[in-house]
């Protein structure tokens, strides 16, 4: 039962962290946008300058916010009670699946997909492009595969302190 709370309190945070940002200011987050749109935008003379910023602003973001769910999510795991490698690998990788699916269900179909709000000045007629729902499973997908990694980063956090 505490996982189940865990996992709805970590969506809530999610959508807290991600959705008040990406409402202010779409064009901040043109790197998970599908490639037509992404094309588009980088065409249009108005954000000709920024894209390129945005780009390394989201590579080192996506790479903080690794570090951060790591460092989180072992915490999560460690004060649940989940003290070995695998009870912590397990744990953790149900919070991150948790999450993942929350986003590509919830807030990239259900809201990203929806919300006119979300589109970007210029892409307004892509409306196919902004309902590609394959594009954000597949993101889903290597979403997965990001989980695993953290899962197993956490687990030998959780090992090492646990040794110690």
């Amino acid at each position: 039962m505490l996982l189940v709370i865990e996992c709805m309190i970590s969506c809530i945070i999610f959508a807290v962290i991600v959705l008040p940002t990406q409402y202010k200011a779409p064009v901040k987050y043109i790197m998970s946008y599908p490639p037509e749109i992404r094309k588009r935008v980088e065409s249009l003379p108005e954000y000709k300058n920024s894209i390129k910023r945005t780009e390394k602003k989201h590579i080192l973001k996506k790479l903080i916010a690794v570090f951060v769910c790591v460092t989180l999510l072992s915490a999560v795991a460690y004060f649940s009670g989940a003290k070995t490698f695998q009870a912590a690998f397990l744990h953790v990788f149900i919070l991150f699946l948790a999450i993942d699916l929350f986003d590509v269900i919830v807030l990239d179909i259900g809201v990203f997909c929806h919300s006119k709000k979300l589109r970007i000045a210029g892409t307004e007629d892509m409306d196919k492009e902004y309902k590609n729902y394959l594009f954000h499973v597949k993101g889903g997908i290597k979403g997965i595969i990001l989980g695993v990694v953290v899962s197993l980063l956490s687990a030998c956090i959780i090992y090492i302190v646990s040794i110690i």
